[in-house]
């Protein structure tokens, strides 16, 4: 037995695992170590082993590396399923929870990875190890002048009931299709991800349940890549439907494996649900663009919505800005506390949004007491100085906040140009015609004309 497990040791070295941020995280020998007793404790109280547990420990700890290995690795080696399951038939490590652990083992080393990525690594063990299981049985069933005995049949019996219970165990969601798309078997994961019974999903098509908007990128990153090239990995996070006709996001590996011994080739796929995770992202992305006090959208997000309008407008498309500072808000905060100012911007944040016609502009808080308006195009002079009106009456009545009756009024910078200026020269010469506002007087905008081949030209205007 020494001898066996000496030849199947794998290369001396502490594999380092692939982690979310792109870089890696070393499997220290502690953490190997641990891995490997969790490894022995499961099998030591579920079954009886047939070599003691000092070599037992070495060769879950070779596995270990081996599978460290495949995790480290883009695509899993073809002969790494057939290495693990070797090792496995020789050490007559025979029992069911075998497999089982390899895949809670293979999902730690993959934690650190993001949803997408763990999937393909876990996939691209079963796939492999499932390679293996295959051309074991062919070994042991191959008739020749090295013919097995009955208790090797047996045991190669086992191993493919062994990955049968890994499939239906497995905390990950698994499918199994045909090249053409037709779903074999589904394991409960996947079953209670979608909300049906596993026989429903037999003999159905991958489509069924993907929603709509994501059949194209099914048949191009499958169909079109993998299955058109007989060979790899496909990465697909998209959103599917529930029995109950809701929606969530699932993140899949789909793995091409070809088959042996006169079986057809297949499709793997092993996924998870991760609405949860896309709406933590989503939220994140929404808190990272707008206002924490007044939930207006930020400078961030102005920045890309200007952008976004440079990058789609027609070459004569004009865009405006109207730069919005209040006027003696300073000294409201420092005669009623900062409480009563944050109350303060939060109405004065409602009564200019409200005053804005529905879709015709967003509104912005891009610092304490500034807002900024960006009017889509078609914004003509007329179009940017009629925002600029509404705005200011916006403010004409008093606003309360508790005992307080409160007065305020704002200054306007406003500018129009064409689509293609830059959201900082957009913003710098809407910042310019602010300061020509304020030396005014209050409650006034200034409009600020930019033509490419003219000069600019000012305008003035009270209420």
């Amino acid at each position: 037995m020494t001898d066996d497990v000496e030849r199947y040791r794998s290369p001396e070295r502490v594999p380092a695992v692939p982690c979310h941020g792109g870089g890696r995280i070393s499997l220290t020998e502690s953490e190997r170590g641990a891995l490997v007793s969790r490894w022995w404790q499961t099998l030591a109280t579920s079954c009886r082993l047939s070599i003691p547990e000092r070599q037992a420990r070495e060769l879950l700890g070779h596995v270990v590396d081996e599978l460290a290995s495949g995790a480290d690795a883009d695509l899993f080696d073809v002969a790494m399923g057939a290495r693990v399951v070797d090792a496995w038939m020789v050490a007559g490590l025979a029992h069911p929870v075998v497999p089982t652990a390899a895949e809670q083992v293979q999902c730690r080393l993959a934690e650190h990875c993001r949803p997408t990525v763990a999937a393909r690594r876990v996939a691209g063990l079963l796939a492999a190890a499932g390679r293996g299981c295959r051309a074991q049985r062919h070994r042991l069933h191959d008739p020749g002048p090295h013919a097995v005995d009955s208790a090797e049949r047996q045991a190669s019996r086992v191993v493919e009931e062994r990955f049968r219970i890994v499939f239906n165990n497995a905390a990950m969601a698994i499918a199994i299709a045909d090249t053409a798309g037709t779903l074999l078997d589904a394991n409960p994961g996947l079953a209670s991800m979608i909300g049906v019974p596993i026989d429903t999903l037999r003999g159905t098509s991958i489509y069924r349940f993907a929603h709509p908007d994501y059949h194209d990128d099914i048949r191009t990153l499958i169909f079109g890549t993998v299955v058109a090239a007989r060979a790899g990995t496909a990465k697909l996070e998209q959103r599917f439907i529930r029995a109950d006709g809701s929606s969530g996001w699932a993140s899949f590996a789909i793995t091409y494996v070809e088959g042996s011994a006169g079986q057809a080739d297949y499709l793997l796929a092993v996924g998870a649900d991760v609405t949860e995770q896309r709406r933590l992202q989503e939220e994140l992305h929404r808190q990272a663009r707008h206002d924490v006090l007044t939930g207006l959208p930020n400078r961030r997000h102005l920045l890309e919505r200007i952008e976004a309008l440079t990058a789609t407008s027609a070459d004569r498309d004009r865009v405006g800005v109207c730069f919005v500072d209040l006027d003696g808000f300073k000294q409201i905060n420092d005669r009623y506390g900062h409480a009563i100012g944050d109350q303060l911007l939060v109405a004065v944040a409602t009564r200019l949004r409200d005053s804005l016609p529905v879709g015709k502009g967003m509104i912005a808080r891009i610092g304490g007491d500034e807002f900024v308006v960006l009017v889509a195009p078609p914004a003509d002079e007329l179009r940017v100085t009629a925002i600029a009106d509404r705005l200011l009456s916006a403010l004409a009545a008093p606003i309360v906040i508790g005992e307080y009756e409160l007065r305020m009024s704002a200054s306007i910078g406003a500018v129009t140009t064409v689509a293609e200026a830059p959201a900082a020269a957009l913003l710098e010469a809407a910042d310019r015609a602010l300061y020509h506002a304020k030396t005014r007087g209050k409650g006034q905008w200034v409009l600020r004309v930019l033509d490419v081949s003219s000069r600019p030209n000012w305008r003035r205007a009270s209420v």
